[in-house]
């Protein structure tokens, strides 16, 4: 059989709100944030061959250790019980290491493109939540919250495609001593009130279809004991704060344990309008300035259907994508 092939965008996502709550006894923390999916990508070439010998390699220029591209790979061929040789050539736009989920989005984009390649449908809920917290989300992307660690995902109405900015400053913030200065124990005497808040940032959220709107009601628990080490990441927030117009402030926060920051707008020249006040900043002429938007559920998975068009079996109206090459 010839190879097969796909090149995939693998999107990034931020978190429009997260609350960290008590430790669990298995040593993670209980969570409630609100996953969105956005423009900014990775570009993912594949190439899948049946063989009698599995081998799995990938062109990755910055040599990523550990790369969950390849341990996806390998965990949907043993789920299979199949040997092949499949090859990924891998181009990151998405910055690591800033709260983005790059990485995990990467290893979602392998668990719905492979199976689809191979021709074999596979649950594949069980993989994403043991690769990665951040990984089942992205198996249907949109607006979602997620519980517990992050792996029980929840789809809520999706919100208007509102254009924002994401900035990487290249700070890297370490997620393990992160929670450790949170100081969270196995019990947390403010978790109610955290719920409650969570709850009615959602509410709103839902109701409002607008992260803008809804901005003001959102938190990030990182963002304080983040921004103590770095305060220049709270200097970055501060003055997107202030880019806003007649019409309103943009939505600004740190995505996940940082340190990316993002800000979203309530229109096009709006954002267009604070990229380039920004550019004249010499603040941020260190940092990365990118401009993308909020790409909906029914975006997200438009996008995931032309990528594998030729693939796909004759109802394109399925999820996750199904094979044309099932028999």
């Amino acid at each position: 059989m010839p190879s097969r092939r796909a090149t995939i965008k693998s999107l990034a996502k931020i978190n429009l709100d997260l609350r960290v709550l008590n430790q669990r006894p298995d040593g993670f923390h209980e969570l409630r944030t609100v996953f969105q999916t956005i423009s900014l990508a990775d570009t993912i070439d594949i190439e899948y061959e049946p063989t009698r010998r599995t081998s799995i390699s990938i062109e990755d220029p910055l040599a990523i250790p550990g790369n969950l591209v390849v341990k996806a790979a390998q965990a949907v061929l043993d789920a299979l019980k199949i040997h092949a040789r499949v090859h990924f050539r891998l181009r990151k736009k998405i910055p690591m290491g800033g709260g983005l989920g790059g990485g995990s989005s990467n290893a979602a984009s392998i668990l719905l493109t492979l199976p689809v390649l191979i021709g074999r449908p596979l649950d594949v809920q069980q993989i994403a939540a043991e690769l990665g917290s951040d990984v089942p989300f992205f198996l249907t992307g949109g607006a979602a919250v997620g519980i517990g660690r992050g792996t029980e995902v929840y789809e809520i109405p999706d919100i208007k495609p509102e254009p924002l900015l994401v900035i990487s400053s290249g700070l890297h913030v370490a997620t393990g001593p992160a929670y450790q200065a949170l100081g969270r124990g196995l019990t947390a005497s403010d978790s109610s009130s955290k719920i409650n808040e969570f709850q009615a940032f959602v509410r709103v959220l839902a109701s409002r279809h607008s992260a803008t709107a809804a901005s003001p009601f959102s938190a990030n628990d990182f963002e304080a004991v983040v921004f103590r080490e770095f305060p220049q990441l709270q200097t970055i927030v501060r003055k997107l704060s202030q880019l806003g117009t007649s019409r309103g402030r943009p939505g600004v926060r740190m995505t996940g344990s940082g340190s990316a920051i993002f800000a979203v707008f309530g229109s096009r020249p709006e954002r267009d309008c604070a990229e380039a006040i920004l550019k004249g900043d010499r603040l941020f002429a260190k940092y990365l300035v990118m401009p993308g938007a909020l790409v909906d559920r029914r975006g997200y998975q438009k996008l995931w259907r032309r990528q594998l068009h030729q693939h796909m079996g004759a109802d394109q109206s399925l999820w996750p994508p199904q094979s044309r090459y099932a028999k």
